[in-house]
C-alpha cells in the first residue's frame, strides 16, 4: 500500500493532513456515493472563477437536497488557509504554485438506508494539491482521444461523487493510450470522461446544450465569454457523431486542461492533424483571463514567505 502524502486538508471543522483525515464507514459518501464535489483551480494563490464554482456547488447540493453547510466567505477562508498550507508543504512561494482545491460534501453519517435521512450533519472535506497541467508537447501537438457510447446515468448535470461511470469511461482511453474518451448518447455528443468537448466548424465553437446529459463545466461560461469578446462564433446545440468526425478542430476543456486541442480521434486526424487557429486564440485569451484575475485581487496571504 502506497502511503498517502501529508497534503493539507480540512475535515469537519479541523485542519489536518491527509493521512490523519478519517471518516466513519457509515458515511453516506462511502456507502452510497451520496455527495457532491467541486474542484477550484488556483493560480499563484488566487482562486479562479470561484463564484462560478460556488454557484455550481449550490446547484448540485440543491439537487441532492443537502443544505450548503458553509457560507461563501467560510469556503474562501478554508481555501486560502489550505493554499498557504500547501505552499508550506511544497516549500514554494504561493505565487509560484498552481494548485487545486478539492471540495467534497456528503449527506453525512447514518445507518444504511436508501431513503435520505433527515437532520444529519453533512461531512465536509477540502484538500489542497498541485495542479497537473498538460505538457508542452501536448500543447504543441494536441492529444489523441477515443470514442465510446455514454453509458452513465442520465443526471450528469449533478457533480456527484458517484463517479464509477466516469472511471470506466476514462479507463477506456487509458487502455488505448489516449488522453480522453469522447462520449455519445443516442448518436449525439455528450462529453468526455472528465472534460467538456467542443467542436469547431468554419470558425465557430459549438458545444452541447446545458441539460441533464452533461455536466456544465465552469469553462462553459468562460469559453463563451472569450468567444464573444474576440469575435469567435459560439453556439450550443445538439452535435451529431458525423459532425464531430468532420470538425475542423476538437477541443477539451476542464479545470486542469484549461482548453486543449484534440488532433486524433479513434486514430483519425482531426482537421489538419495539428492544433488549429481557434484553439490557439482561445488558449492565448484564456491565459489573459488568468492574468487579469490575478491582478484584480491580491492574495490573502503573504506570497513571498513560507511560515
Amino acid at each position: 500500500m502506497n502511503p498517502l502524502p501529508c497534503l493539507p486538508c480540512y475535515l469537519n471543522g479541523d485542519y489536518t493532513d491527509l493521512p490523519n483525515a478519517k471518516i466513519s464507514v457509515m458515511d453516506r459518501g462511502f456507502i452510497f456515493g451520496d455527495g457532491v464535489y467541486e474542484v477550484v483551480p488556483v493560480y499563484g494563490g488566487h482562486l479562479f472563477r470561484f463564484e462560478q464554482h460556488m454557484d455550481r456547488l449550490d446547484r448540485s447540493l440543491g439537487e441532492l437536497r443537502i443544505a450548503n453547510p458553509l457560507s461563501r466567505l467560510q469556503w474562501a477562508e478554508i481555501a486560502h488557509q489550505l493554499i498557504t498550507a500547501y505552499a508550506n508543504f511544497s516549500k514554494e512561494r504561493i505565487v509560484d504554485t498552481h494548485q487545486l482545491i478539492y471540495i467534497q460534501i456528503t449527506r453525512g453519517v447514518a445507518l444504511r438506508e436508501h431513503v435520505m435521512p433527515q437532520n444529519i450533519t453533512p461531512t465536509v472535506f477540502v484538500l489542497a494539491n498541485a495542479m497537473t497541467m498538460p505538457s508542452a508537447a501536448q500543447r504543441s501537438a494536441g492529444v489523441a482521444c477515443v470514442t465510446a457510447d455514454d453509458f452513465r446515468w442520465e443526471m450528469a448535470h449533478i457533480k456527484s461523487t458517484s463517479l464509477l461511470g466516469a472511471v470506466f469511461a476514462r479507463q477506456i482511453s487509458f487502455d488505448a493510450g489516449a488522453a480522453e474518451t469522447v462520449m455519445f448518447r443516442h448518436g449525439f455528443l455528450s462529453e468526455a470522461a472528465a472534460s467538456n468537448v467542443w467542436v469547431v466548424k468554419n470558425g465557430t465553437v459549438i458545444g452541447t446544450p446545458k441539460d441533464h446529459c452533461v455536466l456544465e463545466g465552469i469553462r462553459y461560461g468562460l469559453i463563451e465569454e472569450l468567444c464573444r469578446a474576440n469575435q469567435i462564433g459560439f453556439e450550443l446545440r445538439r452535435v451529431s457523431r458525423d459532425e464531430v468526425f468532420s470538425a475542423d478542430e476538437i477541443l477539451l476543456s476542464s479545470a486542469t486542461k484549461e482548453v486543449l486541442a484534440v488532433t486524433r480521434l479513434d486514430d483519425r486526424a482531426v482537421g489538419c492533424g495539428t492544433p488549429g487557429p481557434v484553439y490557439h486564440k482561445l488558449y492565448a485569451h484564456y491565459q489573459v483571463a488568468i492574468a487579469q484575475a490575478r491582478e484584480q485581487k491580491a492574495p490573502t496571504t503573504e506570497p513571498d514567505r513560507i511560515q
